[in-house]
């Protein structure tokens, strides 16, 4: 499956729902759906992101998810039998985060306060510590384990796995992502 730029944008300020079940250990929260995340309906799908890749090379799931075409309803099953969600600190699909305004982190970060308050997952772990730090205004604020907890949930923040990030290696990211999920008694 692909998209042409014009059907892409067509996505524009759409949003995807969260991928939440009963049972919720660990929590993933990206910053925003790109355009094709949109397209699909499935959180971190655009064929460069490594968020499901590295999910599999560090323990954190059994078995692979193709990103790129939509998660299936088997694989939204799957991730919630394991008790991992979904969810982003705003809604809106943009072609890049840096679309996004302040004061739409800041709203997201009060969102994502209520969401985590609502389903009580052991474990957050935001990926992207920029985002992080405008949504909860902690302009210091490092990778790894937070010192605070989120709503009584462990906060982690991990790199971003979007193919734009090019600090990260598939490996590296893998690494950062079984951190929390062990910590969530995932991997």
């Amino acid at each position: 499956m692909g998209f042409s730029r014009e059907e892409l944008l067509q996505f524009q300020n759409a949003t995807v729902p969260d991928l939440i079940g009963p049972n919720l250990k660990l929590l993933f929260v990206g910053i925003n759906p790109g355009l094709w995340t949109a397209a699909t309906q499935t959180h971190f799908a655009h064929p460069g992101n490594r968020f499901y890749p590295a999910l599999l090379k560090g323990g954190v799931i059994e078995r692979e998810i193709d990103r790129g075409l939509g998660m299936t309803d088997d694989d939204r099953d799957y991730l919630i039998a394991r008790g991992i969600g979904i969810t982003n600190v705003v809604r809106r699909a943009t072609a890049r985060a840096s679309e996004l305004t302040k004061a739409e982190l800041l709203s997201g970060g009060e969102e994502l306060l209520e969401t985590v308050s609502r389903y009580k997952p052991k474990v957050v772990a935001i990926a992207g510590i920029t985002a992080y730090r405008s949504a909860f205004k902690e302009p210091k604020a490092k990778m790894g384990r937070q010192a605070g907890d989120l709503e009584g949930a462990q906060l982690w923040v991990v790199p971003n796995p979007s193919g734009l990030n090019a600090h990260e290696t598939t490996g590296s990211l893998a690494i950062a992502y079984s951190e929390p999920a062990r910590a969530a008694g995932i991997a």
